[in-house]
């Protein structure tokens, strides 16, 4: 899943277009393609972020952007493990059913 430079626009511009603007053109055009951490580095960042807070929503988008930067299933579960005695069980529990949701979700 490559990143859509107007996901938000698509996803919220009806209802929040300041807030859509802000999250392409501002987050992902600029944050996000910062040369001073790589996009693997931000997306672990980000990953933990959301597990961390139990934003389980964000967490679907975030983890096929972790995948498009190169990380595989097996090293966000280990990040999801690690999570668990940081941020607790029940984030690392409901990280992982996400996780699960859409393996089962592409699986053929």
């Amino acid at each position: 899943m490559a990143h859509d430079p107007q996901y938000a626009h698509k996803s919220i511009g009806d209802i929040a277009p300041k807030l859509a603007a802000l999250t392409d053109d501002v987050l992902f055009a600029d944050v996000w393609s910062r040369t001073q951490l790589r996009p693997r580095e931000r997306s672990i960042a980000t990953v933990a972020a959301l597990v961390a807070l139990n934003r389980t929503e964000q967490l679907p988008f975030h983890l096929d952007r972790a995948r498009d930067n190169g990380l595989e299933d097996e090293e966000l579960v280990e990040l999801i493990t690690h999570l668990a005695f940081y941020a607790g069980w029940p984030c690392a529990f409901s990280a992982i059913g996400v996780l699960r949701k859409m393996q089962t979700e592409r699986a053929p």
